[in-house]
């Protein structure tokens, strides 16, 4: 394991004590022995995180956790925070680490962008963003209740239908009116459902709809079809894929069993959610007899000559004069 990670929770518009289980427990799975959490700072817990990622902290066993919000909180654990004094006091020094990861907005996202190569990073998490393939078989409200439930984490989100059904389209659209207007946030679902981020994509047949969800390489990728486990197996790129009606964005946000901290703006094509793995590092060792190495002489000269770098076989061949 990665000696020391920084994880980050969001929580500017929502509260996300999930996304504390989310980042914990694969990094204490891989054993990383040094762990620190920063989520930002809230008003009415006197600058303190929210008490429900404090509650979430404790109960996993997090002692060091920091009220540092957005890229902010990305960039303090990349390069480190010297001790300072303020009005409440001396604050503490925050010690570099070599793994951030968490799920947060655009600046976030940006900024573990921007830090890669200081530190590791598990993957550009955010803004979240959903694909729902569909075909005429699908139920219109399951739809619309899938792209509000992600609508309504940002005004950025993004929510996309794709489907060989011009009547499935009609039918969402009517279904994200009546409940879009009647959501807690309503005025960011509907900023997010309405912005560029967000429609419907009508394909010709659902072989075509996997081109378009290939393509687009979703955050999560729903897929409610009449063969919806035929068809999400020849889909390749996608953060999760969630197949079927009874398997909702929501269950892999909290109970599933998968990690919600993945992929989006098209990094699904390349990289992976959050697991253990992320947190792991391997370090080949090289142990050779002299017996051993004698055999492969010939093969390293050979090829050291072919590059033309005939130190590396003199360095060989050294061991036997």
């Amino acid at each position: 394991p990665v000696r020391r990670v920084g994880l980050y929770v969001p929580g500017g518009l929502a509260v996300y004590p999930s996304s504390v289980v989310m980042n914990v427990v694969p990094a204490q799975a891989a054993g990383v022995g040094s762990i620190a959490l920063a989520s930002p700072p809230q008003r009415d817990n006197g600058g303190l995180p929210h008490p429900t990622i404090l509650a979430a902290a404790a109960l996993l066993g997090i002692d060091e956790v920091y009220a540092i919000g957005g890229a902010q909180a990305v960039v303090a654990f990349a390069y480190g925070v010297p001790a300072r004094a303020d009005a409440v006091g001396l604050l503490p020094a925050i010690e570099p680490v070599d793994v951030v990861t968490g799920p947060g907005n655009i600046f976030v996202a940006t900024a573990k962008r921007l830090v890669k190569g200081v530190v590791g990073i598990d993957a550009e998490a955010g803004p979240t963003e959903i694909a729902i393939l569909a075909d005429r078989t699908a139920r219109p409200e399951l739809i619309a209740a899938d792209l509000v439930s992600q609508a309504e984490h940002d005004t950025r989100a993004g929510s996309v239908l794709v489907t060989d059904s011009p009547e499935l389209v009609a039918a969402v659209r009517e279904c994200l009116i009546e409940q879009a207007e009647r959501t807690k946030h309503r005025d960011r679902v509907l900023t997010a459902l309405s912005g560029r981020q967000s429609g419907a994509v009508l394909v010709d047949d659902v072989e075509a709809g996997v081109a378009v969800c290939d393509a687009y390489a979703a955050e999560h990728l729903e897929v409610m079809t009449a063969d919806a486990g035929q068809v999400a197996a020849r889909i390749s790129n996608a953060g999760a894929i969630f197949v079927g009606d009874f398997s909702p964005v929501s269950l892999g946000d909290y109970s599933a069993g998968s990690n919600h901290v993945l992929p989006t703006s098209g990094t699904a094509a390349f990289s992976s959610g959050l697991n253990v793995a992320t947190f792991l590092k391997a370090v080949q060792v090289v142990e050779y007899s002299e017996a051993a190495l004698s055999a492969v002489v010939p093969h390293i000269r050979r090829l050291s000559d072919a590059e033309d770098l005939p130190a590396h076989g003199d360095a060989v061949d050294r061991r036997f004069s």
